[in-house]
């Protein structure tokens, strides 16, 4: 499965397309009986079987396109290097190792080389996002009370 470094949103046109092909897409599997359906390529007239469950998949990446969402897929038992966890937590590979050996995340050793799982990097991510949200709510009632900061703006 190939890796998408930058991830863009869909243009217009993409948009469009996909607003349309969504609707189309979601009135047919409403009225499909089997769990493996068979779909036609219009072009090619090639006739593929597909898994009910990736064709609602499809579906839910029309929805999210046709909104101008952008979107990844990334399988659920990926393993990452301590360079890429980094990268998708904003920090350093040494600060990211550190909290690897302090137990933060949990991690696998492959020879040399450390191992995260994606889901707990990005567990821990948002562990870090809700305690960051937390501490701003935290400041902006101390700065409140020390009437520093006024809830009640008088214009």
């Amino acid at each position: 499965m190939e890796i998408i470094k930058k991830i863009n949103r869909p243009s217009k046109d993409e948009q469009k397309l996909a607003i349309e092909s969504y609707d189309a897409l979601a009135s047919v599997i409403e009225q499909l009986k089997s769990d493996n359906p068979e779909i036609e390529i219009e072009e090619t007239q090639e006739r593929i079987k597909i898994p009910l469950k990736a064709l609602k998949f499809l579906g839910e990446i029309l929805k999210a396109m046709s909104q101008g969402k952008p979107f990844s897929l990334v399988p659920i038992a990926t393993e990452v290097t301590t360079q890429k966890a980094a990268e998708i937590l904003g920090c350093s590979r040494p600060h990211l190792v550190k909290l690897l050996e302090d137990g933060e995340i949990e991690f696998t050793k492959i020879g040399k080389h450390r191992r995260v799982r994606f889901e707990d990097v990005m567990e821990y991510k948002k562990k870090m996002k809700k305690i960051q949200k937390q501490h701003i709510i935290d400041m902006m009632k101390s700065d409140e009370e020390l009437g520093l900061y006024d809830s009640q703006c008088k214009v």
